[in-house]
């Protein structure tokens, strides 16, 4: 039993199998909701290693949108701390902030370091 109590947003590499067992040991269930009012664009990567583990140099960015229509639609994990921090060390060109989901949860997200 993995003892998880922080909840994770992704909307991109962290929902594939592959990253979550490089990253996490194991696969991570989770469940289906959406960041209202963000859209997303893509983004070149250009670590090694997280184009190793992702098999992909493009990857999802979000923003935010002056379209209260836009969303950007992902997956909420509940995962440890330690988990939290290998997420960190792969999310190499993304800053993590909490965000309010349309679930109404807030999770954290990695984003634009800009924004």
């Amino acid at each position: 039993m993995v003892e998880a109590d922080i909840l994770l947003f992704s909307y991109g590499t962290l929902r594939q199998p592959d990253v979550q067992r490089a990253l996490f040991g194991r696969l991570v269930e989770g469940t289906a909701d959406a960041m209202v009012g963000w859209r997303s664009r893509l983004i070149e990567i250009s670590d090694p290693e997280v184009i190793a583990k992702s098999g992909s140099r493009w990857h999802p960015m979000i923003e935010r949108s002056d379209d209260p229509a836009d969303a950007v639609d992902g997956t909420v994990f509940s995962i440890t701390a330690a988990e939290l921090a290998s997420a960190d060390a792969y999310e190499v060109d993304y800053v993590r902030r909490p965000v309010l989901l349309r679930s109404g949860a807030t999770a954290f997200v990695y984003g634009d370091p800009g924004e």
